[in-house]
This record gives structure tokens, C-alpha cells and sequence, in this order.
């Protein structure tokens, strides 16, 4: 199982259309799980950061193969996989076509067993 944390910015004034996008309320809850189970994505979370540059997402994805699910998330004509594109585009101002870079993982302690 491959893993990934991220943090992308919340463009100014977009904080509440993230909480809201976030909730996944009524049938967008179902339209998450099955796009997430297309794309091979086992968890994600999301966390809202309040920082002096302002707001930022904090993104953790599982996946078998995160390489293929990106580029899923990124190319996938599925009505609610180009919705979730809009919204990234519209709170982030990202544009998963143009790619995004991974992060560097720099550290990764975890406690002997």
C-alpha cells in the first residue's frame, strides 16, 4: 500500500466552500466511495490548517498504485470526477490536468513493533 500527505492552499475566501465541499452530504457521499473504489484509493482524509499564509488542506491518500490513481483523478470523464475537478480548480486553484507534484517526504519515524 502506497500512502501520500499533502497540503494545497485554500484560495482566499474559499474556506467555507472547502468545509462544505468536505461534507460529501446526501448523494455526493455515494458518488465519492464509488469513484474512490474506480480509482483504487482505500483512504483519504482531509484536514482544514489554519496558518499566517493563510488556509491550507492537509490531504492523506492509501492507494495500491497513487501514480495511476492521480492520473485517474486527473483525466476520469465520470460526471463526478470532473465535478471533483472543478471544485479542486475552483478551492485550490489547481488544475490536475497540468499535473501536481508529489511531495518530498523528508522523515517517516515510526514506533518498533
Amino acid at each position: 500500500m502506497q500512502h501520500v500527505a499533502f497540503a494545497a492552499p485554500i484560495l482566499p475566501g474559499k474556506t467555507e466552500a472547502f468545509r462544505d465541499w468536505m461534507r460529501l452530504e446526501g448523494s455526493r457521499r455515494l458518488e465519492h466511495a464509488a469513484s474512490r473504489e474506480r480509482l483504487g484509493i482505500s483512504r483519504e482524509a482531509a484536514w482544514l490548517q489554519q496558518t499566517p499564509a493563510g488556509d491550507m488542506a492537509i490531504i492523506y491518500m492509501e492507494a495500491d498504485d497513487l501514480q495511476a490513481a492521480f492520473a485517474g483523478l486527473a483525466t476520469s470523464q465520470e460526471p463526478y470526477d470532473r465535478w471533483s475537478r472543478e471544485k479542486i480548480s475552483e478551492v485550490h486553484g489547481i488544475d490536475l490536468a497540468q499535473g501536481f507534484p508529489p511531495p518530498e517526504q523528508l522523515a517517516d519515524y515510526r514506533r518498533d513493533r
